[in-house]
């Protein structure tokens, strides 16, 4: 079930983040930051944190958000599955509850940032898999030969999500209405 990210869920989020092994210390502070900041003022701002439990675990996030002065382009800064449950399908029932909530909110545009790094791999394929375009790759940025990849997707209007109990919704205005908490 894909439901809104509770203030409680953040020690756990870290940590389904830190197990992927591909974040550095100083993304998993952070990421903290991100979702203490979410949970003070940024969900007010439009921002979405959204969780993945099954069986009542955590088992992975997603976090987006309208990127500023633009004409609702949205940001997709994290999403994350854990490690023992990675390839099962989670990572993109989360990918599409955000396009589906982001088109809702009649997002036109969904941007991604990445690593060029070869441990980012799996990464770059996921977005690919899930209809990414390589929009434009910005050499050095991260680090000397870490550059940033960046994927984007045009919203189309109604996109249809699996969301709460995995059935579908076609009424975009749904989409967010049936997070459970």
């Amino acid at each position: 079930m894909i439901r809104a990210t509770l203030p409680g869920d953040t020690p756990v989020l870290i940590t389904i983040a830190q197990g992927t092994g591909v974040f550095k210390p100083h993304e998993m502070q952070a990421l903290r930051e991100v979702l203490d900041d979410y949970h003070a003022r940024a969900q007010a701002e439009g921002h979405v944190s959204v969780t993945y439990e099954q069986d009542e675990r955590v088992t992975g996030f997603a976090y987006y958000a309208p990127a500023a002065m633009t004409d609702r382009a949205w940001y997709l800064y994290w999403i994350a599955v854990s490690r023992e449950v990675q390839a099962k399908g989670i990572g993109g029932a989360l990918l599409r509850h955000a396009e589906a909530d982001i088109g809702a909110r009649r997002g036109r545009l969904l941007l991604i940032e990445t690593s060029s790094l070869p441990h980012y791999e799996r990464t770059r394929r996921f977005y690919v898999k899930h209809g990414y375009e390589q929009a434009c790759v910005l050499e050095d940025f991260y680090a000397d030969g870490d550059h940033m990849v960046v994927f984007r997707k045009r919203m189309e209007p109604g996109r249809r999500s699996v969301i709460g109990d995995g059935h579908e919704s076609g009424d975009r205005g749904q989409a967010t209405g049936r997070l459970s908490s």
